[in-house]
């Protein structure tokens, strides 16, 4: 890649890391993207829900079509670190790296744009509002598979503790499906020495807490992957009164839509069982995520891609049970989602941590292998 290149995609993403705007907030974020994307030279840019950007670059001769997608919101972290291009906003801090995505996205558009040797439709998609909020989800209800012709989808994540440049492709499950879970215990309160004449929910709290961690030791196969944490817990606010009600709040972790169904039912199973058995209301909200699961033809083009480069790949890599909303995409296309090694966990150097930075010697690589990946995957 060009030095000058390089060099302005750097700034780019220091710039973008100062000035960090949170899940469905990304309003100057997205007005940098296209921007951006207009002084590369992308004549078509659509703008998709509040946040949501695509730019579109199309060359005569080829009716097949692919995506790239990158994520743009940052996270309600107040940065620690020291270095000049450090967040200006309290509170708020690209604390896993979407700001590098964005500008490697950036940069596989510049290196699209002047490479010759493709023909086809490549559609830059820049997606808001990753970290829980839905966004992927977002942009499909709003149309962006009815919008834009896709065939194929492929997006990358930086990842901490892979060698610099080294790129992870999995051959099926690479994320899991993050479920959310609130449970409220509706109960009776009344005198804390008096618990005979109340339904505790406090009580209840107590058990099902114990019960859920149940059900991956118990019910899941133990060659499948589930966790199940509850990790808001809250009732009362006087020391000598039973309360009213408790609430529970937890995530749900599969790497398949047959675990994640298993899962479910137990946990209503549970609620409606403890309802019963204590005398207490038990509402119970379960909203389901997807799983990233690589189809295995774009797990090659990724892969090919990266060869092309003399990176290393490594398909040896166990799935994560953390959570990424690019499988929303795969329900409608096939694809493939992608790990780019961004050196030791030192120093901060992990994702969501407050002291967090990307590594700016991946930009030119994750770049590159976008801008082929597309071009490969518009060949076959």
């Amino acid at each position: 890649m060009n030095p000058d290149l390089i060099s302005k995609l750097t700034q780019w993403r220091h710039q973008l890391h100062m000035n960090p705007e949170l899940s469905t907030k990304e309003y100057e974020t997205a007005e940098f993207i296209v921007v951006k994307l207009f002084e590369l030279g992308v004549s078509r840019i659509e703008r998709i829900g509040d946040t949501g950007v695509v730019g579109t670059i199309l060359r005569e001769g080829s009716e097949s079509s692919v995506a790239l997608r990158a994520d743009t919101d940052a996270l309600p972290i107040d940065e620690q670190s020291i270095f000049s291009h450090k967040s200006r906003r309290p509170g708020v801090m690209h604390a896993c790296g979407h700001d590098g995505h964005v500008v490697m996205l950036l940069g596989a558009a510049a290196l699209l744009l002047k490479c010759p040797n493709w023909t086809g439709t490549v559609h830059l998609i820049f997606q808001p509002a990753e970290e829980g909020f839905g966004g992927a989800k977002t942009l499909v209800n709003h149309g962006l598979f009815k919008k834009f012709a896709i065939n194929r989808i492929f997006g990358l994540h930086n990842w901490p503790g892979l060698d610099v440049g080294a790129v992870g492709i999995h051959r099926g499950a690479v994320m899991a499906a993050s479920s959310a879970l609130d449970i409220t215990i509706a109960g009776k309160s009344g005198h804390a020495a008096m618990p005979h004449m109340t339904s505790d929910p406090n009580l209840v709290v107590s058990y099902l807490v114990g019960a859920l961690q149940s059900i991956v030791s118990r019910n899941v196969d133990p060659l499948e992957s589930a966790v199940v944490s509850v990790c808001i817990v809250q009732s009362g606010t006087t020391r000598n009164q039973i309360p009213t009600s408790a609430t529970l709040a937890g995530t749900v972790r599969t790497l398949s839509r047959e675990v994640l169904s298993l899962v479910e039912k137990r946990i209503r199973l549970m609620a409606k069982g403890f309802s019963v058995a204590f005398d207490v209301e038990i509402d119970l909200d379960f909203r389901p995520g997807t799983e990233v699961i690589n189809s295995l033809l774009e797990a090659e083009i990724a892969s090919k891609a990266a060869d092309q480069m003399g990176l290393t790949v490594r398909h040896d890599l166990a799935p994560s049970m953390a959570a990424e909303d690019f499988g929303e995409y795969l329900r409608h296309v096939p694809g493939a989602y992608s790990w780019i090694g961004s050196g030791p966990t030192k120093n901060g150097h992990v994702l969501h941590n407050a002291s967090y930075d990307f590594n700016d010697q991946i930009i030119p690589i994750g770049a590159q292998w976008m801008a082929n990946v597309a071009m490969a995957s518009l060949k076959q």
